[in-house]
C-alpha cells in the first residue's frame, strides 16, 4: 500500500507538470526564434507521458494485488469467525444470507483500498499540482474558477446519506436472493413434487425486482455527485473565460498564460469526477462494512474459562446431567433434567417429539450452553473443558447423515489421513466395503451434494464408518436407523452394535424395538425425566414408556 501510494503520487504529479509545460510551449516555442527550445520542450512532454504510462501499469497491478489479498483475507477471517458461533446463531441466520455476507459484502468492499489510494495518492496530488500551477499563473482566476464550490457541500451530504441507505437495502435484498436460491435448490424435490415452480420463480422475481430498484436508485445517487461537480466546474469556467478573455484582449495577459491555466483547470475534470465518485463508492463500501463488522462483533455464547482436563481422555466416561435447564428464547426445553449414563454402557433416551432429547446432544457437545445446572464427564464439568478436548470425546451419527460433495474417502476421513489398514477396517465394520466395491471409482467416487449420489442406508453406513474412524469414547446416536428400510436397518444396526462396543453410548430412538436391549432407558416428557430403568422394568410399571410401547407394537 505504501509503495502504490508513492507510485500514485508520481503519476498524479505528472498532470501538474504537463499543464505547466504548456506555458513555455506557447510563449517560447511558438514564438519567433523559438526553434531552439522546441526539442527540449518536446522531450519533456514525452518524458512526462512515459512516466505516466509506467506508473499507471505499476499502480494498477499493485492495486489488484491489494484488493484480492484484502478481500480474500477478509473472507477467510469471516468464515473462521462464523465457525466459532454457537448453534443459536445459525437458527436465526439462513445459509444463503451468510453466503452473501462472506461473498457479496466482502466483494463490495474489495476495491475500497484501491479507490482510496487512487483518490488520495493520485487524484488529490494531481489536483494539488494543477491548482498550484493555476495559482502561480493567476490567483484571481483560480478563485473565480472555484466560485461555485461551496454550493456542493449540502447536496453532497444529503446524497451520501441517500446512497448509504439504498446500499444497505440492496445488500439486504441480495441476502434474501441468496437465501431464496439456497432454499429452492436444496428443496428441489419438494418444489417439483408439489408443482411449486411458478410460485418459487415469482417469489424470486419479486426479490430481484426490489434489488434492481435499489441498485438503480443507488447508482443514480452515485452519479449525482460527479454531475454536480461538472455543473459547478462549468460555472467556474464560464466566469474565468469572461474575466481572462477581457484581460488577454487588453494585453494584460498572454495566450500562454491562459492556455496553461485553461489546461490546468481542464485537467482537474477527471480527478474531480473520480473523487466525487469515490464519495459514492465509499458509502457503498461503508454499508457492506457495517454488515461485516456487525457479524464480526457477534460473539458465541459465553463459556467458563477452560481450567480443567479429563484424567483419562481416551476412556469411556460416566456422563451425568444434574438439574439442567435450557430454552430457546422464551420457550423452555429442559426443565431441571437429571440422569446418569454409565461408562461403557448404552443409555437410551425416549419420549415424544419436543421432549428435549436432541437438545441433550447439543448440550453435551457444547453446540448450546445450559442456562443452569451441570453436565459432567467423569466428574469434570464440561463447561471448564477446552472445546477441542470436549468435542474429541464424541462421535455422532444422526438420522440425516451430513455428507459433503466430496469423495467417499474424504467424507470418512474428514480431513485426516488414516492408514489404509485402519480405513479398510472401519469400512468393513460399517458395511461400507460392500457397496464401495461396486462403484466405478471405489472410495474416490463422489458422494454428490449432501450425499445425494448414495442411498439412505449407504449414507448412514458412511457416517458410521466416520464415527468408527474417529474412535471417540462416547457415541451419540440420534435416530440413526429410523428412515431406513428393513434390510438397510439390519446392516446399520449391526454396524452400530460394533461401534458401541466399549463406548459410552447414548441413543435417541422413536422406534422402541431398536433400544429394547439398552442397559438403561431414560423416559423424558416436557424436558424432565419421568421414568428410567430397563425395558422390562419400565413395562412392568405401566407408565409412559409402556404406553408408547403399546401404541407402537399394536401398530
Amino acid at each position: 500500500m505504501a509503495l502504490v501510494f508513492c507510485v500514485m503520487v508520481v503519476e498524479g504529479s505528472t498532470l501538474g507538470a504537463l499543464s505547466y509545460m504548456l506555458k513555455p510551449l506557447f510563449d517560447k516555442v511558438f514564438a519567433p526564434g523559438g526553434e531552439s527550445a522546441l526539442i527540449w520542450v518536446g522531450i519533456g512532454i514525452l518524458a512526462l507521458f512515459t512516466i505516466r504510462a509506467v506508473t499507471s501499469i505499476t499502480s494498477k497491478t499493485l492495486l489488484t494485488i491489494i484488493a484480492q489479498r484484502s478481500s480474500s483475507a477478509m473472507q477467510v477471517d469471516l468464515l473462521r469467525h462464523i465457525l466459532t458461533l454457537d448453534a443459536g446463531f445459525f437458527q436465526t441466520n439462513p445459509p444463503g444470507a451468510l453466503i452473501e455476507r462472506v461473498q457479496g459484502d466482502t466483494m463490495a468492499v474489495q476495491g475500497v483500498w484501491s479507490t482510496l489510494i487512487t483518490g488520495v495518492g493520485r487524484d488529490i496530488i494531481a489536483l494539488i499540482g494543477l491548482f498550484a500551477v493555476a495559482l502561480t499563473i493567476d490567483p484571481v482566476w483560480t478563485a473565480t474558477a472555484l466560485i461555485g464550490a461551496p454550493l456542493l457541500i449540502a447536496p453532497a451530504i444529503i446524497i451520501q446519506r441517500y446512497i448509504r441507505r439504498k446500499t444497505a437495502a440492496m445488500r439486504n435484498d441480495a441476502g434474501h436472493r441468496a437465501t431464496r436460491l439456497d432454499e429452492v435448490f436444496h428443496g428441489i424435490q419438494a418444489v417439483k413434487l408439489n408443482r411449486m415452480e411458478k410460485y418459487q420463480v415469482s417469489r424470486f422475481e419479486e426479490i430481484v425486482q426490489r434489488l434492481i430498484r435499489a441498485e438503480i436508485r443507488m447508482s443514480a445517487g452515485r452519479s449525482t455527485i460527479p454531475a454536480l461537480i461538472d455543473l459547478i466546474t462549468g460555472i467556474g469556467f464560464f466566469a474565468v473565460v469572461m474575466l481572462g478573455g477581457s484581460q488577454i484582449v487588453s494585453g494584460e495577459r498572454t495566450i500562454g498564460d491562459f492556455m496553461a491555466f485553461f489546461s490546468a483547470m481542464a485537467l482537474t475534470f477527471q480527478p474531480l469526477r473520480r473523487l466525487g465518485d469515490m464519495i459514492g463508492f465509499w458509502q457503498v463500501a461503508a454499508a457492506s462494512l457495517e454488515r461485516l463488522f456487525r457479524l464480526f462483533d457477534t460473539l458465541p455464547a459465553p463459556r467458563l474459562r477452560a481450567t480443567s482436563s479429563l484424567a483419562n481422555p481416551g476412556k469411556a466416561p460416566r456422563i451425568r446431567l444434574q438439574d439442567v435447564v435450557f430454552g430457546y428464547g422464551e420457550t423452555p426445553v429442559l426443565r431441571g433434567l437429571s440422569f446418569v449414563a454409565e461408562a461403557g454402557k448404552m443409555t437410551a433416551l425416549v419420549g415424544a417429539s419436543g421432549a428435549g432429547k436432541s437438545t441433550v446432544f447439543n448440550l453435551l457437545t457444547a453446540m448450546a450452553e445450559p442456562q443452569s445446572g451441570q453436565i459432567s464427564l467423569d466428574g469434570t464439568d464440561i463447561a471448564t473443558l477446552p472445546l477441542p478436548d470436549l468435542r474429541s470425546q464424541f462421535a455422532v451419527v444422526t438420522q440425516d447423515a451430513a455428507l459433503f460433495d466430496e469423495s467417499l474417502r474424504e467424507n470418512i476421513a474428514l480431513g485426516g489421513a488414516p492408514d489404509a489398514d485402519r480405513l479398510s477396517a472401519v469400512m468393513d465394520a460399517a458395511h461400507v466395503s460392500e457397496f464401495v466395491a461396486n462403484l466405478p471409482l471405489g472410495l474416490d467416487s463422489p458422494a454428490g451434494p449432501r450425499g445425494s449420489a448414495l442411498s439412505g442406508g449407504q449414507r448412514q453406513r458412511v457416517a458410521i464408518a466416520r464415527a468408527l474412524l474417529r474412535d471417540a469414547p462416547v457415541l451419540l446416536l440420534d435416530e440413526a436407523t429410523s428412515a431406513l428400510d428393513a434390510q438397510s436397518e439390519a446392516l446399520v444396526a449391526e454396524a452400530l452394535t460394533h461401534a458401541a462396543a466399549g463406548r459410552t453410548t447414548l441413543v435417541i430412538a422413536h422406534r422402541l424395538a431398536t433400544i429394547r436391549n439398552a442397559d438403561h432407558i431414560v423416559v423424558m416428557d416436557q424436558g424432565r425425566v419421568v421414568d428410567s430403568g430397563t425395558h422390562d422394568e419400565l413395562l412392568a410399571r405401566s407408565g409412559l414408556y409402556a404406553d408408547l410401547c403399546k401404541l407402537q407394537f399394536q401398530a
